[in-house]
């Protein structure tokens, strides 16, 4: 019937340390944080159409352009442009060229055809109708369509019957007031009023009405329109007008639709444009919050990983530490609903600090604080309730802020009292904190409001300190932890197993106090959990209990019982002392780390005592390996503090007049045999801490073995009867228990 249980330990023992729990404990808290959180980001869809009457205000959740109304702002920025003109001076000189191109061509026809009739081999008269007839065409074809169009046959034809010499003086003349009129701004509106002008400029005397008819045709037809439209810089300003255009937003938490409202087309656009009237699924929250928990847990698998703590390497620990986050995380999403109810600053009333208390007492400082980052990131969406947005910083803030005080007020000691003073001081800072959050936004409050944020935020802290008294408790029972509180615990003398070896071995109860303040001691200098070595030191040798009088320091003035057994027996009788003592603290359901210390305390030392004396009287030496204790060696440092301290105070006890020389050299001794010996092989100490050690052990015993005035009696006795009472084999027990 016993084999059951020990079998099911052996299986959750192996459970416990398989290569996958962890990454099985990882997905699952994923899963759980992923579940927790998805109703904060869901987008909330409502049943609302057109002309309904809002029952409750409507806020947009997310911030995203309106780009509708943007585009519409932009087209009539663009319509509110006016078309850019531009004068083009230019335009004078350009068409006063066109005009003497015109005057240059009929000259140079004029010239052609008398060239041509004076080379005609043809006696007879050319008929004059014809020859400007011809003239005419050719002036016409090789004006452009656009001039020959615009210029009257009769005014090239009054140009081609006159003088050379009257057309370089028209040509001049109507030049000059094209260039003149010309000069002045002449919108496309005004060309009839600027043409006019040509008439009354062009009054020369000295040619022929007919001719100044057609100069006045010329000049009118050349005169064009010099303030013209720049499309260029129109769009550019057009486009510059759009871009100064600031997008119309809407913004996250921006009041969308009053309640009592009636929906118009506006507001509804709004709405859907948010999406809170989208009926077909959106898979980006549902994406958007997976990444979410990937970071989250990508930061607590980095930080575990590189911190050098418990936590990296103990499954147990691992998952002591996700089940204080889940916890927390529970608590978190229950009292976010309470921001539903119409109590100000009710959700204040969260225990966060709960969490960060329980795990400076459980593991350490530095995962609570990094636990302060993980409750306030996750918290800021658990908190997202009631808000638009999907992060609630507000909220945010105050949790960072409360757990990093129960990090950090509360020290290594766990008492009740030490709790309470802690739960207070996060409960000033909590108070602290709000005010600061209702003061920096500057909203006017009244004073119940105030107050009702005081007192959540005062209850919050309050409620931590009672929660982590409650729940330590549990923590430690259910994942073995050997906290503070259960070593100070365990080092009440009125612990069963301690009064055991107070009545049954008073000589090794003793020799452990002694023990635990050399072991203490020692371990604090090497920055060690100096409670835990001296807890352990008085424990070490409980195994003595079952035969105490075997022991040299519980036989007072007895006779010495191994006088009268074989050495081998002794031997037998010695070695299994640690092992007695590790199966009625396992018996006790003591924490693991008292049990390997007990364990371990002597590691695989030899007895040289009884192995010498064993081989005194045989002719064939005797192995020493029937006179070394099994093991294991001590596997860490407080174990090896344990076993020097051990070793030092039996030493140190059996001499006789001890002075500091002496123990400096036995102390010394003692180490380097076990260096020597391999006893440190499994453990991570180093020389230098081995060194620190000694320094440490010596200036405790100077205060233990210091030395006394020898009073007369004293003298009389003289020192030998003091030997006596240690038997035959005191001096060497400081190797051989």
């Amino acid at each position: 019937m016993k084999k059951k249980p020990k079998s099911v330990k052996m299986w959750w023992n192996e459970i416990k340390q398989h290569r996958y729990i962890k990454s099985i404990i990882v997905f699952l808290t994923a899963v759980f944080l992923y579940v927790m959180m998805l109703g904060n980001v869901i987008p909330e869809q409502l049943d609302i159409h057109l002309s309904d009457t809002a029952e409750e205000d409507i806020r947009s959740p997310i911030t995203i352009e309106n780009r509708q109304a943007t585009e519409q702002l932009q087209s009539e920025a663009v319509d509110n442009v006016e078309p850019n003109y531009v004068l083009k001076q230019n335009y004078a000189e350009t068409q006063g060229g066109r005009v003497n191109d015109i005057f240059e061509l009929v000259i140079q026809v004029k010239k052609d055809q008398t060239t041509s009739e004076s080379d005609s081999e043809e006696d007879e008269e050319v008929d004059e109708e014809e020859r400007l007839e011809e003239s005419l065409n050719s002036v016409k074809d090789a004006l452009s369509s656009g001039t020959s169009n615009q210029l009257s046959d009769e005014t090239i034809i009054t140009l081609l019957e006159t003088s050379e010499s009257q057309l370089v003086l028209a040509k001049e003349a109507t030049s000059n007031t094209v260039f003149e009129v010309m000069s002045e701004q002449i919108e496309a509106g005004d060309l009839q009023e600027a043409r006019d002008k040509v008439d009354g400029l062009i009054n020369i005397s000295t040619v022929s009405n007919r001719l100044r008819d057609a100069m006045v045709e010329v000049g009118q037809f050349a005169i064009i329109p010099n303030y013209v439209y720049d499309r260029d810089s129109t769009e550019r300003l057009r486009e510059e007008a759009s871009e100064n255009v600031e997008p119309v937003m809407i913004r996250e938490g921006q009041l969308l639709v009053q309640q009592g409202d009636v929906i118009n087309n506006e507001m509804y656009a709004q709405l859907k444009l948010v999406g809170l009237l989208d009926e077909s699924l959106n898979f980006y929250p549902y994406i958007g919050l997976g990444l979410f928990v990937m970071i989250i847990m990508g930061m607590m698998l980095y930080f575990i990983q590189e911190s050098n703590t418990t936590v990296k390497n103990n499954n147990s620990h691992f998952l002591m530490f996700i089940l204080v986050f889940v916890i927390v995380t529970c608590l978190m999403k229950v009292t976010s609903y309470t921001e539903l109810i119409n109590i100000a600053g009710v959700g204040y009333v969260v225990p966060v600090a709960a969490g960060t208390m329980l795990l400076t007492l459980l593991l350490n400082t530095r995962i609570a604080l990094f636990s302060s980052v993980l409750y306030a990131i996750v918290g800021t969406v658990l908190y997202s309730q009631d808000g638009a947005s999907s992060f609630n910083v507000t909220y945010g803030f105050y949790l960072l802020v409360s757990s990093l005080a129960g990090a950090l007020f509360l020290d290594t000691s766990n008492r009740i009292t030490r709790l309470l003073k802690a739960g207070f001081l996060v409960a000033c800072i909590n108070v602290i904190a709000v005010l600061t959050l209702l003061f920096i936004k500057g909203l006017q409050h009244n004073w119940i409001e105030v107050g009702s944020h005081v007192a959540s935020a005062a209850f919050s802290g309050i409620a931590a300190a009672i929660l982590t008294i409650g729940l330590l408790p549990f923590f430690e029972t259910g994942f073995s932890i050997l906290s503070v509180s259960k070593l100070i615990e365990l080092s009440n003398p009125n612990h069963p197993l301690l009064r055991k070896i107070l009545t049954e071995a008073p000589g090794t109860y003793h020799h452990s106090v002694v023990v635990g303040n050399l072991a203490e001691a020692a371990c604090e200098r090497l920055g060690e959990n100096g409670l835990l070595a001296r807890v352990g030191a008085y424990y070490h040798d409980v195994g003595k209990t079952k035969r105490p009088h075997f022991f040299i320091e519980n036989q007072l003035r007895q006779d010495n019982p191994h006088d009268k057994i074989s050495p081998q027996l002794s031997t037998t009788i010695i070695i299994s002392h640690p092992y007695d003592g590790a199966d009625l603290l396992r018996e006790y359901k003591m924490p693991k780390e008292i049990v390997d210390i007990a364990e371990q305390h002597h590691g695989t030392s030899l007895l040289k005592y009884f192995y010498h004396k064993a081989n005194q009287d045989v002719e064939q030496p005797l192995p020493e390996s029937q006179f070394r204790y099994p093991g294991p060696k001590p596997q860490n440092k407080v174990a090896c503090i344990v076993a020097i301290a051990d070793s030092v105070e039996a030493a140190v006890r059996s001499m006789s007049k001890p002075t500091p020389d002496k123990i400096e050299a036995m102390v010394n001794k003692i180490i380097k045999e076990k260096l020597e010996d391999g006893q440190f092989d499994e453990s991570e100490i180093t020389l230098r801490e081995l060194n620190d050690i000694a320094l440490s052990m010596l200036e405790t015993l100077k205060g233990t073995f210091h030395q006394r005035i020898e009073y007369p009696d004293e003298m009389k006795k003289g020192g030998k009867e003091h030997d006596d009472t240690r038997g035959n084999h005191g001096r060497d027990e400081h190797t051989n228990k």
